[in-house]
Parts: C-alpha cells; structure tokens; sequence
C-alpha cells in the first residue's frame, strides 16, 4: 500500500503526465455530460419503447459502447461506432487496395491521409445512419418527438433535418474529443472513450444485482460475493488472454566495423496470443444478427421466423455454438490479416537476423506462420469461451445487466484499454526514473492493430 501510495505521488509529480491525465479526465466528463444531453424536441420521459428495445441484441450492444447515450435520444446517441466503422473500412482497404498499401508504409504522412480518409467516410457513415436512428426513435418511441405529437409547435421535415445535423454535429464532437485525448491525453482517446461508455453502466448493474439477490432471485449477500469473486476471476483469466505472449528468439550477426563491434545480440519477436483484439466477435455478433433481418422481409414465413428466434437468442445451445464457432473462424481470418509472416522474416534478412535452426527467407516464414497457427487455435478457443460467458451468467441467474460484464467484447475492450494506459503512464515514469507501475516486470499493452478498440 505504502508503494502504490508513493507511485501516485511520483505521478504528480511530473508535471506533463499530471496535465495529461487532468486532461482525460476533463474530455472524458464532457463527453460523459453531453451523453446526457436529450435531442431538442425530444421528450425524456416517453423513451420507454427505445430503452425496452436496446435492453439487448445488437443495439444494447450499440447502447453500451455509447454509454446510454443511445436509448437516452441524446446529441451524441451514435457515439464513436461511425468512427469505428469508419476505421474497420480503412484497415481492409489497406489490406486489398494498393493506394492504401502504399500510404500505411509512408509514416507519419501516410497515417494523416488515413485519418483523413476516415473522417470523410465517418461523415458518411453517420449521414446514414442519423435519419435511420431517428425513424426507428419514432417507431419505438412515437409519443417522445413533439413534432409528431404536436405538429403545429413544430413541423416533422423540419425536426427531422434538425435532428439528423446535430447527430452529425455529436458524432463529429465525440471524434474530436477522442483526437484530443490522444494528443493532449494519455492513453488511446477513441479506446477511453468507449471504456467509459461500458465502466458508466457497471455501478447500475451492480446495484440492480445487488437488490435482487437480496429480494426477487434470493440467494443473498453470499450468493453475491461469490459473483464478484467470479467476474474478478474472469478478469484475472482475460489478462493472461490479452498479455499473452509466445516468445520467438532471433539471432543478429556480428558485423565489425573499425575497432567496435555492433549486433550479435538475441532478441525476441513476441507473437500474441490473441492477435486479433476484439474484432473476430465484433464481426460475428454482425453476422448472427443477419438472419433477424432477413426474417423482416418475411413475416408470414414461419420457418425464417423460428431460424431467427433460435439464433438470436443468446441462452439457446444453437446460438452459443454457431457464435463460438464464427469467432473461432474470425480469430483465424483476422490474425492472418494482422500478422505477416513473409514481411517479419523479409524484415529480418533485411537487418541481418535470423532465428536459430531456420533458414533466413521462406523457411524462417512458413516457422512463423506454423508457431502462429499453434498458438492462435489455443486463443481463439479461450476468446470464444470469454466471448459466450455472459450467455453462462444469464443462465446460472445473473441479471442480464451484471451478466454482460463477466465477458463479450466490453470485458475485453475495458481490460485491453486500461493495460495500454497504465502501460503509458509506466513509460512516463521509467523515462523519468521513477519506478514503474510493478515491482518486477512491465507493463504489456495490446498490438497497434488491436490498440484502438
């Protein structure tokens, strides 16, 4: 305790590390504010129908990245998602389209025109999904819009352009709060905010868990301790995931020029376990939810509405395997997109580095990819157990709100992106010589590629 206590005061003690986090913090609370802040012409207290249906599925999903945001109607009801999805476009362009090849090898030049292609195509996003949002706010909710209720006070076209450019206007605020907190912050801005949007809904699901184990479920105070040292073991069971490592050694030859010798030294490539981040069970909630919408299309067909009912609902068998089984095969498509093993061993010929016993070229790239493949079944296994655990929780009588946390893409998005901003704040110290975070050991992060989710 005395430790933790002096490396909080160490913290403080450097003066831009202390404005950076003051910095967070304060963006964070803005954003947090303005999650709150109700569309002009909405009425609050007629959102029942829209709250009822972001209680789960894709858009209670939706609703936690967005921090409530999105049942509450507010200015910035879509949140980061545009951005995200923006982002997830940008990335597999620079996978299949060469221009975008090119610009990701360009440096810090390349990374601009990048984010310059993201934020147009953010824009674009959420000009189409603003006017969606808000026809579904009027199905779900149609008492909550006055201009429907009452259209002498003010006319519908006009509410609905008026609405849809302060959507807009929201979602490109939350952007720029995210810049700011990478550049003025500490940690990744976009991650935090999205942290912050799953952290603000714990405390109501705690309480809501709480007060039925001591009233409706019963069980008690004992029965609720014994969830809370579960989902800590779940945690501790995420981090091994998310910090995992396999360890590859590599050899650089010694070059002698003059009188000093450089290389010879044995470093080590470090092959996660989890490559892929969250993204194999982002893709695959989206492709679960596919049959729900076709099903829309034929209301009268009691076949595609009985396949639909069955895959969409997260405590039936079918669901369960059908969706570990898409993150299992995700896992795998991702890693061999986030991981290339022909330009890690290119790389290394390249610098004078070989792996001891392999073959510099094509060998030296077929043995990583085969250590990738090993570890990455092992990975994808865990990740579609962490992924289905809330399902389990619901199950064993959880509370569906309490239940989201003991797994699925928020426990990995809030754990990944506390280890990336802790692994900061270390840097901040160590540069300047004060100890880290841990007594022994550092402080690993997620890969770039998974970094910003």
């Amino acid at each position: 305790m005395k430790n933790f206590i002096q490396t909080l005061q160490n913290i403080f003690k450097i003066d831009d590390l202390k404005t950076r986090i003051v910095n967070t913090i304060l963006f964070l609370l803005i954003y947090r504010l303005a999650a709150h802040v109700v569309l002009p012409g909405v009425d609050p207290a007629q959102l029942s129908g829209l709250k009822n249906q972001t209680s789960g599925g894709i858009l209670g999903l939706l609703d936690m990245f967005a921090g409530g945001a999105f049942s509450q109607a507010s200015i910035v009801a879509l949140g980061i998602m545009p951005y995200i999805s923006a982002s997830i476009v940008v990335q597999l362009l620079g996978i299949a389209v060469p221009y975008f090849q090119k610009l990701q090898k360009e440096g810090e030049s390349g990374r601009n025109k990048l984010n310059q292609f993201t934020r147009i195509l953010t824009v674009i996003v959420v000009m189409f999904q603003a006017p969606g949002y808000l026809i579904n706010l009027k199905t779900q909710a149609p008492g909550a819009i006055i201009a429907y209720t009452n259209p002498g006070l003010i006319s519908p076209s006009f509410f609905m352009v008026m609405a849809t450019l302060i959507i807009i206007g929201g979602t490109l605020f939350v952007m720029w709060l995210g810049e700011r907190i990478t550049e003025k912050g500490i940690g990744n801005g976009i991650s935090l905010i999205i942290m912050t949007g799953i952290i603000a809904r714990l405390p109501f699901a705690l309480r809501d868990e709480f007060f039925s184990r001591l009233n409706e479920q019963g069980g008690g105070l004992v029965v609720f301790l014994i969830e809370i040292v579960a989902l800590f073991a779940i945690v501790m069971a995420v981090i091994l995931l998310v910090q995992g490592t396999r360890k590859i050694p590599v050899q650089f030859a010694k070059k002698i020029v003059g009188n000093k010798q450089y290389g010879g030294a044995r470093q080590y490539i470090p092959l996660k376990v989890n490559a892929a981040g969250v993204m194999p069970i982002v893709f695959a909630q989206a492709i679960m939810f596919i049959p729900a919408y076709i099903a829309q299309f034929f209301p009268e067909s009691d076949m595609w509405r009985g396949f639909a009912a069955s895959i969409t609902d997260f405590h039936s068998p079918v669901y369960n395997i059908i969706f570990a089984t898409l993150i299992i095969l995700f896992t795998y498509f991702y890693t061999a997109i986030a991981v290339n093993p022909s330009q890690m061993a290119d790389d290394m010929k390249k610098n004078g580095g070989f792996i001891p016993g392999v073959k510099p070229g094509r060998k030296t790239s077929e043995f990583i990819d085969d250590v990738m493949s090993k570890i990455t079944l092992p990975g994808s296994i865990f990740l579609a157990l962490v992924a289905i655990m809330p399902s389990f929780a619901k199950i064993t009588g959880v509370n569906s709100n309490f239940a989201q946390f003991y797994g699925g893409t928020s426990l990995l998005i809030t754990v990944g992106v506390i280890l990336d901003t802790l692994q900061q704040i270390e840097s901040h110290l160590l540069m300047r010589h004060y100890d880290g975070l841990m007594k022994s050991g550092r402080i690993k992060g997620r890969q770039p590629a998974a970094a910003a989710y």
